[in-house]
């Protein structure tokens, strides 16, 4: 019987499904049938014509009600009732074009923020690298100090003595002057150990890679691997480029082999062109540091740890590494232990600050949306309370409040559908364009936040999420709705204690807008003090001039006599005021620390080091160009050089952590780590030296070029002229000198772009968080203040009827929302200054408890309040109680 009644029912069902028009045309004409047979029998018992019509639809509890009873008999009923939902929520919003703008917008804000930030997280830190079983890789770094960076000795030692790793390999980026048969062109090299390929898992797309066996010592494996972009813009494809010598720095590289397309190295910000063996670096950057256990130059180390193996246990493997290397090298290793970090944003070097600003941005991001919701909330309730009417009638007309809620949950869940595909689409847009823009013009910098099915899931679960939130709100009203009493009482009922409801989410919605706009407040005060803030040196008329004598062929012994030459050139320029040679400026990219001992230390370890100072070589009067004030006794000179004692320029900092004071560091000795004395000499002010403008204080001293030789060349050059005229004239006097030596030069504050970044990013980050928060702050308080003077015109017009004041009138039109703003505002204050960890964690050494940042936040949640109400507050005022009093 069950089989017989199926195979009955299926083709109605499908039927019903696809003729929709044609069985709903069938079931109209069987309730009309039988309606007008019960009209006819009652009509036989005396009935008029209308009563008996009455009575028989009364009889069958009306036509709706048997029409959905039959559509639940087809079985199809959820999917029909979605499409019908969807259907009816479309023609419901078109309606309300005002409404549905204005919410799709609000949402399109909300979930595009959040979809750009969960971008660039997934981007950077949950996308995995593009190799095979990326998920094994791990960097490993120092836990104590050095991060990532560590000796090529000690890679070795890594890689040989551990057992539980697939492969080590080791990568360092470097730059290079690079002549493929033009001029030649200064770019990034990748530096990597011969294993780098094998241990990645890469095939070549053209030719092959190089091997460990293939290296044999220093300078051994003149080899060059492309990437697959540097093939196709400099060598536009060619397929014969195996075997071809390219020359870098002037020394001969021949091509194996074209690295697959996508791939241009582990490191996500820089796009290499070129990998060589790593045991070729002197002849890439001029180092002899191969062999030198105490300098920690190679940037990343990366192990694939072998399968069944823990992170742990890979740990626990490197420490006894660590311990085994502090026994046998005593006077060369610090404290040795290891951490794995997943490769991605630099490791825990970088990875550390980059994943607490993007947490605490995702964290403001999310209370943009939930502003959002709230602002959504709101309007979705006063939207209820406007259609209680429509809502009563349905009610008394036997639809179920299970069916008006499913109603109302589709209206918000199309709305938030069409506001996260209109957020998505920005979204997109701004992550691609993020994709290709390169904020530096020295490197080869590049974002990796191509949006990807993650962005996409992550905008759809936002968009459903959303629609939960806001399409809650009015499900109370929607329950204690008593229909009959709404239709006696017509358009000025109510639907339940709306106002509290409103109420609660104007607060929540304001306060989360104040959060946003002390947020905002906070960055711009940091940034402002960044920009503030002395940095131990003038960057204004100052120009900063790369000519890397290494990328020329010049080794550190030859390279004394050119420089001082460069200078002399460069000095006697028209317009130049001074000039100097530096091996890395103070905050551009780049730097070198040593370590620093006492007089009387005899022990030279790294553990008992007095201090770890940035290392700088300069040339005679580096500080006139640079402006960096000399506090006491002498600067270097042309005739500190090798035969001379050895001399050195300390900071402030250097002289007080190593000698205590200033007046015992001035001709007093320290200890190098090769053990040499160096004497002060001078003693100059405190500055900013790493890439971090907002470091703390830090050790630095200066050495004479002349005797710490150093191929990396900078020239400051001072001027009052234009800058651009000078920096033409500085190229021409270099290129006199030697026509093959790359040069780049750029103003000092461009170039302490890098060490501004952050600090702009942050600022630029949370401004327009703060501005999406204002704006739903303004809509949030306007909307409510507009609805509160348009639901109260006849009150208002009776109180101005019998004669009450302007003052009298704002205040019941828009005193509840003033005093919702004044609350919400309090609150957000208050939540913004318990927020200072999350803060701080944005924008280093900003506080929201800065007065200047309170005063600015008050300021701003006033002037939102005054702009939110004054249109409310001018309809208010402009009422004719007259006419008011007609219309009723």
């Amino acid at each position: 019987m069950r089989i017989e009644h199926w195979l009955y029912t299926v083709p109605l069902r499908l039927r019903s499904l696809f003729r929709r028009r044609q069985v709903e045309q069938d079931l109209d004409e069987e309730l009309r049938y039988h309606m007008e047979k019960k009209a006819e029998e009652f009509a036989a018992r005396g009935m008029a014509p209308e009563q008996s019509r009455r009575a028989a639809l009364r009889t069958m509890d009306g036509l709706t009600q048997r029409k959905e009873e039959c559509r639940d008999a087809r079985r199809l009923n959820p999917l029909d009732n979605a499409l019908r939902d969807v259907r009816y929520s479309l023609r419901v919003l078109a309606k309300s074009p005002g409404f549905t703008f204005v919410v799709v917008a609000t949402l399109a804000l909300a979930i595009g923020a959040n979809a750009v930030v969960f971008g660039v997280i997934n981007g950077m830190i949950l996308r995995p690298l593009d190799v095979p079983r990326p998920q094994t890789l791990y960097t490993i770094e120092r836990a104590v100090a050095w991060g990532s960076y560590q000796s090529y000795p000690d890679y070795l030692d890594l890689r040989d003595r551990n057992h539980s790793f697939d492969g080590v390999v080791a990568d360092n980026l470097s730059q290079a002057g690079v002549d493929i048969g033009e001029s030649p062109v200064r770019t990034f090299v990748n530096e990597v150990s011969g294993n780098y390929f094998d241990v990645l898992g890469l095939q070549p797309y053209l030719g092959r890679f190089f091997h460990s066996s293939d290296e044999h010592g220093p300078n051994s494996a003149p080899y060059l691997v492309l990437s697959y972009l540097c093939w196709h813009n400099r060598f536009q494809q060619d397929p014969a480029i195996v075997g071809r010598v390219v020359r870098i720095n002037k020394h001969p590289f021949t091509v194996l082999g074209v690295a697959p397309p996508g791939f241009d190295g582990v490191i996500l910000f820089v796009n290499s062109e070129f990998f060589v063996p790593l045991v070729s670096a002197e002849q890439i950057d001029g180092s002899k540091m191969l062999n030198t256990r105490s300098r920690r130059w190679i940037g990343s180390v990366m192990g694939r740890l072998k399968p069944g193996l823990t992170p742990e246990q890979g740990i626990a493997d490197l420490n006894s590494i660590g311990s085994w290397l502090e026994k046998t090298y005593p006077n060369d290793e610090p404290k040795m232990t290891f951490v794995l970090a997943r490769p991605s944003l630099g490791g825990n070097t970088l990875g550390g600050p980059a994943r607490a600003f993007l947490t605490g941005l995702m964290v403001l991001a999310g209370l943009i949306l939930l502003a959002a919701c709230a602002n959504l909330g709101s309007l979705f309730a006063a939207r209820a309370a406007d259609r209680a009417r429509e809502v009563a009638l349905r009610l008394a007309l036997g639809s179920s409040r299970g069916r008006i809620l499913r109603t109302l949950f589709t209206e918000a869940a199309v709305i938030s559908l069409m506001g996260g595909a209109a957020g998505l689409w920005g979204s997109v847009a701004l992550l691609n364009a993020l994709s290709v823009w390169r904020p530096f013009t020295r490197l080869p910098m590049h974002i990796p936040v191509t949006p990807d099915t993650n962005v996409y899931l992550a905008a759809l679960i936002l968009a459903m999420v959303s629609a939960i939130l806001f399409g809650l709100v009015p499900v109370r009203q929607v329950l204690r709705t008593d229909p009959y009493q709404v239709v006696k009482a017509g358009s000025n009922a109510r639907l339940g204690r709306r106002l509290t409801v409103r109420d609660l989410l104007l607060v929540v919605q304001v306060a989360i807008c104040a959060v946003l706009v002390t947020a905002s407040m906070v960055a711009v005060r940091g940034l402002a003090r960044s920009l503030d803030a002395h940095f131990g040196f003038e960057p204004r008329n100052a120009i900063l001039v790369n000519a890397d004598l290494n990328m020329a062929g010049y080794g550190d012994d030859a390279a004394p006599a050119l420089q001082k030459r460069m200078v002399e050139a460069v000095g006697a320029l028209p317009g130049v005021k001074s000039a100097a040679a530096i091996d890395n400026p103070q905050l551009i990219e780049g730097w070198n620390l040593s370590n620093a001992f006492t007089d009387e230390t005899t022990d030279l370890r790294p553990a008992t080091a007095a201090a770890v100072p940035v290392t700088y070589r300069i040339s005679p009067e580096y500080f006139e160009a640079a402006q960096t004030t000399l506090l006491t006794g002498r600067n270097l000179t042309w005739h500190d050089d090798k035969s001379a004692p050895l001399v050195a320029v300390v900071n402030r900092e250097f002289a007080r952590k190593v000698f205590g004071s200033d007046a015992k560091a001035l001709g007093g000795y320290f200890k190098r780590q090769n053990g040499a004395r160096v004497q002060v000499v001078g003693i100059v002010e405190d500055g900013r030296y790493t890439t971090n403008i907002t470091e703390d204080r830090q050790t630095a001293i200066f050495l004479p070029l002349l005797q710490a030789p150093s191929g990396s060349t900078w020239l400051v050059v001072r001027s009052e002229r234009d800058l651009q005229q000078v920096g033409t004239a500085v190229r021409g006097a270099l290129h006199d000198l030697d026509r093959e030596l790359p040069v780049f030069i750029e103003t000092w504050n461009r170039g302490m772009d890098g060490a501004l970044f952050a600090s702009r990013v942050a600022t630029v980050s949370l401004g327009v968080l703060g501005l999406m928060g204002a704006v739903l702050s303004i809509t949030g308080i306007f909307g409510m203040a507009a609805y509160s003077v348009s639901r109260r015109r006849r009150e208002l017009g009776i109180r101005l009827a019998l004669g009450a004041g302007r003052k009298e009138v704002l205040e019941t039109a828009l005193g509840r929302a003033v005093k919702l703003l004044a609350l919400g505002s309090a609150v957000g204050l208050m939540l913004g200054i318990l927020s200072a960890r999350v803060l701080a964690a944005i924008v280093y050494q900003a506080t929201p408890r800065d007065p200047l940042v309170l005063g600015g936040v008050v300021l701003a949640m006033l002037l939102l309040g005054l702009l939110a109400t004054w249109i409310p507050a001018q309809r208010a005022l402009s009422l004719d109680p007259v006419k008011l009093l007609r219309e009723e």
